[in-house]
């Protein structure tokens, strides 16, 4: 019903800053569209798509691209679920929106705003493998059923590094965390070598928050924020 993943949209008040950031990080550019009048910027290590927007909107937002997204209406109410948006019509860029029951704003599109990116998975930025969106979320089980019936499948509760509820799809991996671990959204990278990917990330001069969630040593993780405000957690992984 989704559709299939397109990006993160993540609203910014100086594209031109938070471009510079995940380049400096080792992220690329992919080639946009016209369909937005706002300055609009796409960013990628492979795995993960960041579409940037001096844009405002409920930021971050969860972006999926759907044909004939106006049929999708009805059946999306008779779920239960409440539309916050709904621009449809043969004159404008249809696109509608809701939240999941943590309040994560969820946004389907009738087509794609970039182009097809050449980047190889393999070629990982500074942060590592991309391996998640994590949500602060409460109740992880309204969650999960909010989201199973979306495709994604739930796997088991993890306790370590800090307690949280993976679940997986085809083209992008979610998690639930407890607003006491960090109360916003996360994007979640991994390697077996973080310690040494977080040294060279400190040398190029960006700045580790100290708002590192308990249990987690700053000697192999870091919590980085973007001059938008956006959170990357740099997780240390076992060979």
């Amino acid at each position: 019903m989704l559709g299939r993943f397109h990006e993160i949209s993540i609203q910014t008040p100086d594209i031109g800053a938070s471009v510079a950031f995940y380049e400096g990080l080792g992220f690329t550019q992919a080639t946009t569209g016209d369909c937005w009048t706002h300055p609009y910027g796409v960013l990628t290590d492979g795995r993960i798509v960041l579409g940037l927007h001096q844009y405002r909107f409920p930021s971050p937002s969860l972006t999926f691209v759907r044909a004939r997204i106006a049929a999708q209406v009805a059946p999306l109410e008779a779920l239960g679920i409440r539309l916050a948006f709904a621009k449809t019509g043969e004159d404008c860029f249809n696109e509608l929106g809701f939240r999941d029951p943590a309040g994560q704003m969820v946004t389907v599109l009738e087509a794609r705003t970039y182009s097809p990116f050449t980047r190889s998975r393999d070629e990982t930025s500074l942060c590592g493998d991309f391996a998640e969106f994590s949500l602060p979320a409460a109740d992880f089980a309204s969650g999960r059923r909010f989201w199973e019936r979306f495709g994604f499948v739930a796997l088991e509760q993890v306790e370590e590094p800090y307690l949280r509820l993976p679940l997986t799809s085809d083209h992008l991996d979610l998690a639930f965390h407890r607003p006491r671990t960090l109360d916003r959204p996360m994007l979640v990278f991994q390697d077996t070598g973080m310690a040494e990917r977080i040294a060279r990330i400190r040398e190029r001069g960006v700045a580790v928050s100290d708002e590192l969630p308990r249990g987690l040593a700053p000697e192999h993780n870091a919590l980085l924020l973007s001059p938008e405000g956006t959170s990357l957690l740099l997780l240390a992984r076992d060979g």
